[in-house]
């Protein structure tokens, strides 16, 4: 050990990988993870799914092991957060909220995002959740046992697994979104179209260009929700997904730069040249060069984002930087519905369907003229895969070919231009 080493702000998936990939790329000097959780650093998207169906606990979340971060040497403080940082030369210090000083040589930036808050009148009654950390999902898991009304505001992601899971177990659920459509951030007008009468099919209510005007309580506690018609929908239970706001006031203090998320380079590294930033707090060059006309910068908010670009800013550190570039890929289980993505659809001008939307299984792919740019995928893990492999392996599959009943994987091509 030769210096003060690396100090990780956040105990997120991005941090434990990028941890991990210093340590197998040789690094030795002293890494330290700091959390103001009181869990070892685990996964957050199954808290919206298994965790509320009560099928695993936090435990069962961890990414590691207690023994594997003694066997590699990596300290985590767990407690308090890192609310200030200052460099002094080629080292720094940072101060948790309890007061502790770590110093370090980089600082490596990777709390997330906070849950965008509704303030309307009625937002300080009992009954309204965020879903951000394994405290919140089990408040949450344990209200829902008690009601029978759940009302869900926000169509997103998190919203509709929330939203198809309450359902699964008996409740009368309505989704309240905003937006003239569900999922509209991260899916084609198609896709999103299909889960809305999906949904409804299955019993759910949903609701587009819902304005919430306040929250009705009696006795301190939410008993319904009023939308801007004066309707008042019943509710025991309030869920509130409406998207996140990256954490980024760290990087406030330390004077980065900061444009939706903290600005880093290919490499990871944010403004004042020596600070990193990675996972959901990040504003990267896009990674998918496919889609790099159509948006220039990007963040990201998934798994595959933060453990590819953890493992590329720790090559960056230990000085064989490899600027990063890769497809991105999500997924959401609601219910039955299974949607896995590959790719990023910005820039498409055509679409085409494959497999059965009415059977619930079926994809769509996404093209800029010929050129493969993505697909959505429900319950076809086939064609997912095959769409993921032949973008990462930068070749293409043409749209003409697709429409037909062949399987995408014997249609694969080299991408011509």
């Amino acid at each position: 050990m030769t210096g003060n080493g690396i100090v990780i702000a956040g105990g997120s998936q991005a941090a434990v990988q990028f941890a991990g990939s210093l340590r197998e790329l040789g690094y030795a000097d002293p890494i330290t993870i700091i959390d103001d959780t009181h869990h070892l650093p685990y996964q957050r998207p199954p808290l919206s799914k298994d965790f509320l169906a009560g099928e695993v606990d936090v435990d069962g979340l961890r990414f590691r092991l207690v023994e594997w971060y003694e066997k590699n040497d990596v300290t985590v403080v767990l407690g308090s957060a890192v609310v200030g940082a200052r460099r002094e030369g080629d080292h720094g210090v940072a101060t948790t909220a309890d007061g502790a000083q770590f110093p370090y040589d980089r600082l490596a930036i990777a709390v997330g995002a906070a849950p965008r808050r509704l303030e309307i009148e009625g937002s300080d009654l009992a009954g309204l959740h965020y879903l951000r950390d394994a405290d919140d999902a089990d408040r949450l898991k344990s209200e829902l046992d008690s009601t029978d009304d759940v009302v869900v505001i926000g169509g997103g992601f998190i919203g509709l697994e929330v939203a198809a899971g309450s359902l699964k177990r008996g409740k009368t659920v309505t989704v309240l979104e905003a937006a003239p459509r569900i999922i509209g951030r991260a899916v084609g007008e198609e896709t999103s179209e299909w889960f809305l009468q999906a949904h409804r099919k299955h019993g759910m209510d949903i609701r587009t260009n819902a304005k919430i005007t306040r929250f009705v309580g009696s006795a301190g506690r939410v008993t319904g929700v009023e939308i801007d018609d004066g309707t008042v929908i019943p509710a025991g239970v309030v869920v509130i997904g409406i998207g996140v706001i990256p954490r980024t006031e760290l990087a406030e203090q330390l004077g980065l730069e900061v444009n939706n998320g903290i600005v880093v380079d290919e490499n990871s590294v944010a403004s004042d040249g020596s600070t990193i930033a990675i996972g959901d707090v990040a504003n990267l060059p896009n990674p998918y060069h496919r889609t790099r006309e159509a948006m220039a910068r990007i963040r990201l908010e998934s798994v595959n984002n933060a453990v590819e670009q953890a493992k590329s800013a720790a090559a960056a550190v230990v000085g064989a930087p490899n600027a990063y570039e890769s497809v991105p890929w999500f997924w959401s289980n609601q219910g039955e519905l299974r949607l896995q993505m590959a790719g990023l659809n910005m820039g498409f001008d055509r679409t085409v369907w494959r497999g059965d939307p009415d059977a619930e299984k079926f994809a769509i792919l996404y093209y800029r003229g010929d050129v493969l740019l993505g697909a959505d995928c429900v319950n076809n893990p086939v064609d997912f895969m095959a769409v993921k492999r032949a973008l990462g392996a930068g070749q293409n599959i043409p749209a003409e070919a697709a429409a037909g009943g062949e399987p995408l994987k014997k249609l694969v091509v080299d991408l011509v231009g």
